[in-house]
């Protein structure tokens, strides 16, 4: 099956109305362990008209040893980038949405400290349903297209810098904690660290409210 690239067909189309596009996509959103991460991009019309850089495309269709490299050249093309957080523990205490929507307006938050948002920005976000304005955005336009991380480019950079942020914060953590193989399977259902949940428990990463026992294997 051929991988479907992504365009800017929809930005171009936003553009016309206003002046700059916040991409949005998140990364962790179904994982056990660690925080969900929602990486944001600032595009305008000037970028909109440049090529698509090379090798772009969601992140979960582009090998992990290439995601640093595509992120990179991502993060160039933008005007701004940014990675929103919320931990495990924030995950727990609010929910998943709650906290994708925080973690959401903590890296549009950055671009706004960056200088790069104007009043008439829009949110492009990937999904069928805006976590975004519940959690606080309500000053905010948001647009919610489902595989925008697929068919748009500017999600897609949101998508794989915020994949590579996250990965790599899952790393820097694994040694704490090496029993459950995190610089492998980056807090997600893997058959290794559901093995490691079974003998050892829980750690503090751990997204304890979770049904974690009944969780599928997503490796």
């Amino acid at each position: 099956m051929s991988v479907v690239e992504p365009r800017l067909t929809v930005e171009r189309r936003l553009l016309r109305e206003h002046t700059l596009i916040i991409a949005c996509d998140e990364v962790g959103r179904g994982a056990l362990a660690g925080p969900v991460a929602v990486g944001a991009v600032a595009i305008d019309a000037p970028r909109a008209r440049k090529r698509v850089p090379e090798g772009l495309r969601d992140s979960k269709l582009v090998p992990e040893l290439r995601r640093p490299a595509v992120a990179e050249r991502a993060a160039r093309w933008v005007e701004a980038s940014a990675v929103g957080w919320s931990s495990a523990a924030e995950i727990d205490d609010v929910g998943i949405m709650r906290a994708l929507g925080l973690a959401a307006l903590r890296a549009i938050a950055d671009l706004r400290g960056a200088g790069v948002v104007p009043e008439d920005a829009v949110v492009l976000l990937d999904g069928n349903y805006d976590y975004i304005t519940p959690a606080g955005g309500t000053g905010l336009r948001v647009r919610p297209l489902i595989k925008a991380d697929r068919d748009c480019a500017s999600a897609a950079a949101a998508s794989v810098i915020a994949k590579v942020a996250r990965d790599t914060h899952m790393v820097e953590v694994h040694d704490a904690h090496p029993v459950y193989g995190w610089v492998h399977n980056k807090g997600y259902a893997s058959p290794d660290h559901r093995e490691a949940i079974k003998a050892y428990g829980l750690s503090p990463l751990h997204r304890s409210s979770w049904a974690i026992g009944e969780a599928p294997t997503l490796f």
